[in-house]
């Protein structure tokens, strides 16, 4: 079975409450999705933010 080629990719941060496109990360493929507590500009708080592809 052959290997991917790509090295990373790029993923975007989503907020959980609001759905806003808030930060961009580059993650090396086949990692787990990323759920991270961030800052919502929106909302003005912290709030979990998960991994979604574009």
């Amino acid at each position: 079975m052959a290997k991917s080629k790509k090295k990373v990719e790029i993923v975007h941060l989503v907020c959980s409450e609001t759905g806003d496109y808030n930060y961009t990360l580059r993650k090396k493929p086949g990692r787990p999705k990323l759920e991270l507590k961030k800052y919502c500009p929106r909302i003005r708080k912290h709030t979990i933010h998960n991994e979604k592809k574009k």
